[in-house]
C-alpha cells in the first residue's frame, strides 16, 4: 500500500502566451507538494512540482517549451508559495508496534537483571 501522490497547494491563471497555440489568458499553473502514505505512516515531503496547462488547446506545457517570460512568472509564484512543513505522522498500527516493542524490551531487561522471575 505504499503510495505517493501530489496534493495541490496553489492554482493560478497566468497571462502569458501559450507556446503551442499562442492564446492569451488560457494558461493555468498548478503547484503541488508530495505526500507519501504507507501502512505505518503518512509523510509530507519538501518536494514540489509545477504543472502548466493550456485550456485553449488542452495540452500540458512541459518546462522544455517554456519561454523566459513563463519561467519568470513560475519563479515568482514559487517564491510566494507557502509549502506545508515536512512532517511524519504515525498511524495507530505503528504506535501499537512501538508499544509492543517497549513492553517486550522492558520485560527482557527486568528478567535479565533478576528483578522479575518466573
Amino acid at each position: 500500500m505504499n503510495s505517493s501522490k501530489f496534493f495541490t497547494l496553489k492554482e493560478a491563471r497566468i497571462g502569458n502566451n501559450c507556446p503551442e497555440c499562442y492564446s492569451n489568458d488560457s494558461l493555468e499553473l498548478t503547484l503541488k507538494q508530495k505526500l507519501i502514505e504507507t501502512k505505518f505512516y503518512k509523510a509530507i515531503t519538501e518536494e514540489t512540482a509545477s504543472e502548466l496547462l493550456c485550456h485553449n488547446c488542452e495540452l500540458q506545457i512541459f518546462p522544455v517549451s517554456w519561454t523566459d517570460d513563463i519561467e519568470r512568472v513560475v519563479d515568482y509564484h514559487l517564491r510566494g508559495l507557502k509549502t506545508k512543513t515536512k512532517s511524519t505522522k504515525l498511524k495507530p498500527i505503528a504506535w501499537g508496534l512501538v508499544a509492543i516493542c517497549v513492553v517486550a524490551l522492558s520485560a527482557i531487561v527486568l528478567f535479565a537483571t533478576g528483578i522479575i522471575s518466573i
